[in-house]
């Protein structure tokens, strides 16, 4: 005889709610779950993709809040979808920003930063050795809007530094790891020379993604990411991110940034007023430029980026360990005449690169062969595993010539000074077994030194 279902109950017992705040938890903890919320309808445990460009109001005052920027729920997709906003927690989170904004690209990232914080006539500061996509928006786009750009090419050279700002530079703009030359730099010496001005630091983190390093905590204000890359891993979508660090005193700027700072109507709390230094950006960056240019993530988009950020420490590890096993046996190769990778001994960099990244510099760097321009194509071209792509931080292995693909619209005296040789080549080391990678590599190599010598 069985007993009843209600005879065995344990009266006694509860049933705890799942956790929610993962503050404190560790990093691969935090890349899996944070970021979700409960979910009300049926307790989908994967976060859904919310296909909807609107969402219904509960009644005219909800609606009324919303639009006044009172109530922070769903408006529009435009600027908030519930699938992005949980790629916009989680990348907060591992960031240790107080606030995140998904948008469509890497490069909408990047611009709509600028868009929130620049205006006709002003003028801001990059490192030189930073992604050519970026510095095309910086030298076109900004520039056929008024602003200006200037760029420093020894970000160790402080003077370098202090003769370039003015009193309308706004911002100063650096990578972690540029692409496609490894050209490592010191986060916290740049965030000094910023704030000393007391501009803000808008850091570009997505060669080394916030498992390597995390550029607030070494001073950055604002941080980028094309998303599209590491951090969602599959090559399969695009996305952007932007992350607020919350630390930036934007109350001492003075009008500087009127829009964020500033009331717009006497009726209305200005975006500082309303969520405070360490919320105020964020707020800000959603509700002007995003909303107004309409950068707009898709909700597809933002799944494909929440689910690839819940394994990017293990792929990242794959990524590195590939790569510095990669970098070693190429310095040593008939056909190569040289590596760009901060982690191997006895560059300039390698200092820097053990006190931040133990020698482990992300997994895209460059290799020049010989033969010049037509070294390079034979390298490309006798490659099997390796993909020719343009893209970066896929799973997959990929491999291109700069010079003729994304320096290409670069004068040749500009391309000199980036150090974007005719011979280089940008690898993006991907998952796959080590070993296999570097056959493809020798045999690529074999056919150099045969046809181009060594």
């Amino acid at each position: 005889m069985t007993e009843s279902a209600d005879a065995i109950v344990d009266n006694t017992s509860t049933v705890v709610e799942p956790n929610y705040d993962w503050d404190g938890f560790g990093f691969e903890t935090r890349q899996v779950h944070a970021g979700e919320r409960p979910q009300l309808d049926h307790g989908d445990r994967v976060v859904p993709i919310h296909i909807s460009n609107a969402f219904r109001f509960d009644s005219f005052q909800q609606t009324w809040d919303r639009f006044s920027l009172e109530d922070e729920g769903q408006l529009y997709s435009r600027h908030l979808n519930p699938t992005a906003e949980v790629a916009e927690g989680k990348i907060a989170s591992l960031e240790g920003g107080t606030g995140a904004v998904a948008v469509a690209s890497g490069t909408a990232a990047i611009s709509s930063v600028l868009f929130g914080l620049l205006e006709a006539g002003d003028h801001f500061i990059s490192t030189a050795s930073i992604y050519s996509g970026t510095q095309i928006i910086f030298n076109r786009a900004m520039k056929r809007l008024g602003i200006s750009v200037d760029y420093v090419w020894d970000w160790r050279d402080e003077d370098e530094w202090e003769s370039l700002i003015r009193p309308e530079t706004k911002l100063i703009f650096t990578e972690t790891i540029p692409n496609p030359k490894n050209d490592i730099t010191d986060i916290e010496a740049i965030a000094k020379i910023a704030h000393r001005h007391n501009i803000p630091l808008v850091v570009d983190n997505t060669v080394a993604t916030p498992y390597l390093i995390r550029p607030i905590e070494h001073g950055a204000d604002i941080v980028v990411h094309s998303a599209t890359k590491f951090l969602a891993g599959q090559g399969a979508g695009l996305a952007g991110l932007i992350v607020d660090g919350g630390r930036f005193d934007w109350t001492a700027t003075n009008g500087r940034y009127a829009l964020l700072t500033d009331r717009q109507s006497s009726t209305s709390p200005s975006f500082l007023e309303r969520s405070g230094n360490e919320r105020a950006f964020a707020e800000y960056i959603r509700q002007t430029a995003v909303n107004d240019i309409g950068p707009a993530i898709s909700a597809f988009n933002a799944f494909l980026l929440q689910q690839g950020m819940e394994t990017l420490s293990l792929r990242m590890e794959r990524h590195v360990d590939n790569s510095v096993a990669i970098a070693q046996w190429l310095v040593d190769q008939a056909g190569v005449e040289s590596v760009d990778f901060a982690g191997l001994p006895g560059g300039r960099d390698s200092d820097l690169a053990q006190r931040l990244y133990g020698g482990r510099t992300g997994s895209v760097f460059g290799v020049t062969v010989t033969g010049g321009l037509e070294g390079a194509r034979t390298f490309i071209d006798h490659l099997r595993v390796f993909s020719r792509m343009t893209n970066i931080g896929d799973v997959r292995s990929l491999a291109i010539n700069p010079r003729t693909s994304t320096h290409n619209g670069f004068s040749p005296e500009h391309r000199a000074r980036l150090g974007i040789h005719d011979g280089l080549i940008r690898l993006s080391i991907g998952i796959e077994s080590v070993a296999d990678l570097i056959a493809d590599l020798d045999q690529a190599l074999a056919a150099v030194v045969r046809i181009h010598g060594a």
